[in-house]
């Protein structure tokens, strides 16, 4: 294998899907069931734009029904292909049944640069484009749930979820077609930042347990690593913010599309996110630091790397020279299959996308479970854990009292002790609990089995396990 003919990323996904199901002992046929696409649909629509009608390309790729609703985002991008459609939507059958959310896998995609339209233009393309899916079934509550990715976000979210409205006026659950709306418009909280906490709570879990971080040649706690990130978008700015400013640990470096920064003692995330969104790119921000060729500091040293924009960023033409002994995936496959074998060779440490970015599916479930309840985490037992919680306060008060000098509580404990859970904090405590019970699910196989060599495998054999139950329980 070289460069040259290098498997694209579909071809990745299965060839990895591939290396997995060898290790495991499945029904006859069942294995090709898994792995193949149900259907993919392809639409052509015109809109009438600047005096002339355009016409427009876009995809909803369904990969498997194993269970119902399917989910997936839709992405806005040039790049956008069938084969791109089809492996990010086999990718979010394997993360969903990771992660546990009842869901099938599906992916969508509209070949547009959002950049070369105003915002009326993009709805009204946006909602042609919806309406084409939905008309199809292809945006439902209880059928093909998409969310935000590469491109959209809760704009665009909004307007999916109205014109699902429009065209179901009697659909008592429409708010529900779509997720990562706007907290206003149906929407919940923590779901745009999901998919960079979540990429925190899986390092998190990783340096809970020293055999895995001594795996990677590293040591202690998350305080004080050296991180880069390619990407600063939504994910890959909410994963640095939160690990810098929580975590202790030293962004180092940031590559963008334009060139990256470099910090040995370490970047100011914030200033540099809000320089982004007035310039749209690095250059002129602290030009001491700057490099135009960004793709270079991925070679960098440092004890993680977090790969949170575009596939295929580690290939073979880069891979032997990675130096980071451990990679998180936030974005979505940026590791080719070329390169995976190349980075475990080198005994690099990869913690798999469809584990590491599955923060933004796994709050997308729960705003889906909020919009078919109607009613807000937290409504019901917010004040009730507070009056319990009262309870306990009076008896200290009582006790500091007749205590006096010899025991007192501790500054600020009763203000946070009184406060109920709000929506924010349970929709975290959530995605925590999910994080780490799916982690565990994957180090107990890459532990336990001499044949798993690495995390990206177990996560597949969990995953296509739990795919393979599902379908046995349906009678196939």
């Amino acid at each position: 294998m070289s460069a040259i003919n290098e498997p694209g990323f579909r071809e990745s996904v299965d060839m990895m899907f591939n290396r997995a199901v060898a290790l495991m002992d499945l029904a006859p046929g069942l294995e090709e069931k898994i792995r193949v696409v149900n259907a993919t649909y392809t639409v052509r629509f015109g809109v009438r734009l600047r005096g002339e009608i355009k016409t427009f390309t876009g995809y909803r790729s369904v990969h498997s029904e194993h269970m119902e609703p399917v989910k997936g985002g839709i992405r806005f991008a040039m790049g956008v292909n069938q084969d791109e459609v089809e492996a990010l939507g086999a990718l979010m059958t394997y993360k969903c049944a990771l992660v546990e959310a009842p869901f099938g896998g599906s992916k969508g995609g509209l070949r547009i640069d959002p950049r070369e339209y105003n915002e009326a233009e993009m709805e009204l393309i946006t909602r042609r484009f919806a309406y084409e899916l939905i008309k199809r079934d292809l945006i439902n509550p209880s059928q093909n749930v998409p969310a935000p990715d590469m491109g959209t976000g809760e704009r665009e979210m909004a307007w999916i979820a109205d014109q699902y409205a429009r065209m179901n006026t009697t659909d008592i659950n429409a708010k529900a077609c779509v997720t990562g709306k706007p907290l206003h418009g149906g929407g919940i909280a923590g779901r745009v930042e999901a998919t960079g906490r979540g990429v925190q709570y899986a390092l998190r879990e990783f340096f809970r347990h020293p055999e895995d971080i001594a795996k990677a040649g590293l040591t202690g706690t998350l305080k004080g690593k050296r991180v880069i990130v390619q990407g600063l978008g939504n994910v890959g700015y909410h994963a640095a913010k939160f690990l810098s400013g929580e975590d202790g640990s030293k962004i180092i470096g940031i590559i963008e599309r334009d060139g990256s920064l470099y910090d040995p003692d370490g970047l100011d995330v914030e200033a540099i996110h809000k320089w982004l969104a007035k310039h749209g790119g690095l250059a002129g921000y602290m030009d001491t630091h700057f490099d135009a060729d960004g793709a270079k500091l991925l070679e960098a040293e440092c004890d993680i790397l977090i790969p949170a924009a575009l596939e295929a960023v580690i290939n073979l033409s880069n891979a032997a020279r990675i130096q980071a002994p451990l990679i998180i995936e936030a974005a979505n496959g940026p590791v080719t299959a070329g390169a995976d074998v190349v980075l475990r060779e080198k005994g690099i440490v990869i913690i798999p996308d469809m584990y590491a970015n599955a923060g933004g599916v796994t709050v997308s479930y729960f705003e889906w479970v909020k919009n078919l309840s109607h009613i807000r985490f937290g409504r019901m037992q917010r004040r009730q854990e507070e009056s319990r919680h009262q309870l306990v306060v009076d008896e200290l008060e009582r006790l500091d009292r007749y205590l006096g000098d010899a025991w007192s509580m501790s500054p600020d404990f009763k203000r946070k002790y009184l406060r109920g859970a709000d929506e924010l904090e349970l929709v975290r405590s959530g995605l925590d609990d999910t994080m780490r019970a799916a982690y565990q699910s994957m180090r107990e196989i890459w532990h336990a089995r001499d044949d798993v060599e690495d995390l990206r495998t177990a996560a597949f054999i969990v995953a296509i396990g739990r795919v393979a139950k599902s379908y046995a329980a349906k009678g196939l």
